[in-house]
């Protein structure tokens, strides 16, 4: 290991775990150090990619040269591997959901806090162009102060063919996508949520949902409208946001948009009505000429460091974690609302996602 750089093993070296490792690769405060799987092909694999296999968890564990653990494997796992980690005295990187239920959580964090080690949820789509360019048009009012905002993912492929079908290991599209619409939503808005409703989609037939719509209500007066679904031939925007001063739209995450603005310089003309059907109307007739300015997208706004770079500093003692633990809480505790809301088929309210 270069004595500057903090070495990782990776603890599920399937999907996420080798995309873990091609990242790390192009910092230079992390190096991948080996990983460990519960399956032989993997661990071949992890051979082939020039890293040490380890063949047990117990033999990482032991290996006092291991400064951090990164967990890339079914969500179910993640708190006994992460709660060893911070036991045998390392730092844990942790994917997405951290945990099945908040309880979960609590357990590592006050693991974590004996241990005295550090611990972040790879929370990493805060770091997406598309969030980020939405969060500078919230953050600077570029359409006006902002009163819907909806968020969509869709797909036609219905849910991957591994354990995300599974609902004992965590499967399913809330947990899967939902946590990273919802950690956006929150890291954006400074405002506490007042009412949730939902729906969950079960079209495939499987025991986890295949897509969910949640609505959530925020204390200044957003609307946030939140989507998952995997059986979408044609897709909605990925994101359509309303503000008081005119309509942004990105398309998708190559950032296709654009932002239509009123034009308080132009001249006010009232629109002509137009056939629509078989009625007229000037309410949904389209705006003057010269009513609107249509314009690009801003540059997204930019976060202080990478994900990586950031954990590196955080052990190190010189900066404060990007992902909070507190901020995660708050979308663990929201995820539950959403499955309560879905559950009994009701708006909820008078509930706090906020305290620990």
């Amino acid at each position: 290991m270069s004595s500057n750089r903090h070495s990782v093993v990776i603890v599920g070296f399937g999907g996420m775990g080798s995309y873990h490792a091609g990242l790390i690769k192009e910092t230079s405060t992390l190096i991948v150090v080996g990983t460990y799987d519960v399956l032989e092909e993997r661990r071949t694999n992890s051979n082939d990619a020039g890293y040490k296999a380890y063949q047990s968890y117990e033999e990482v564990l032991a290996d006092s040269s291991v400064e951090i653990i990164l967990i890339a494997t079914p969500n179910d796992v993640h708190k006994e591997i992460a709660i060893r980690a911070l036991q045998a005295g390392k730092h844990v990187i942790c994917e997405k959901p951290v945990t099945l239920s908040k309880v979960e959580f609590q357990e590592i964090l006050a693991a974590a806090d004996e241990a005295g080690r550090v611990f972040m949820v790879h929370q990493n789509r805060r770091w997406d162009e598309d969030f980020l360019t939405i969060k500078k048009m919230y953050d600077e009012e570029t359409i006006g102060s902002l009163f819907q905002i909806e968020s969509r993912v869709h797909g036609a492929n219905g849910i991957p063919g591994d354990w995300r079908h599974v609902k004992a290991q965590g499967g399913g599209m809330l947990l899967d996508w939902g946590v990273h619409l919802l950690d956006q939503l929150l890291f954006m808005i400074d405002s506490k949520i007042t009412s949730v409703s939902s729906s969950l989609s079960f079209i495939l037939g499987n025991d986890v949902d295949d897509g969910f719509e949640a609505i959530l209500q925020f204390e200044n007066g957003i609307k946030a409208i939140v989507e998952v679904g995997t059986t979408n031939f044609i897709t909605l925007p990925r994101w359509y946001v309303k503000g008081i001063e005119g309509t942004g739209i990105i398309e998708d995450w190559s950032l296709t948009g654009r932002l239509v603005t009123r034009n308080n310089a132009g001249e006010k003309i009232e629109p002509k009505p137009i056939r629509a059907g078989v009625g007229l109307t000037k309410t949904m007739a389209p705006p003057s000429e010269g009513a609107t300015i249509t314009e690009e997208l801003p540059q997204p706004s930019e976060l202080s460091s990478s994900f990586y770079d950031n954990f590196a500093a955080v052990i190190e003692g010189t900066a404060e974690p990007i992902v909070k633990n507190a901020e995660v809480m708050r979308v663990q505790n929201l995820i539950e609302v959403i499955f309560e809301a879905a559950e009994s088929n009701q708006v909820v309210k008078n509930f706090d996602i906020y305290g620990k």
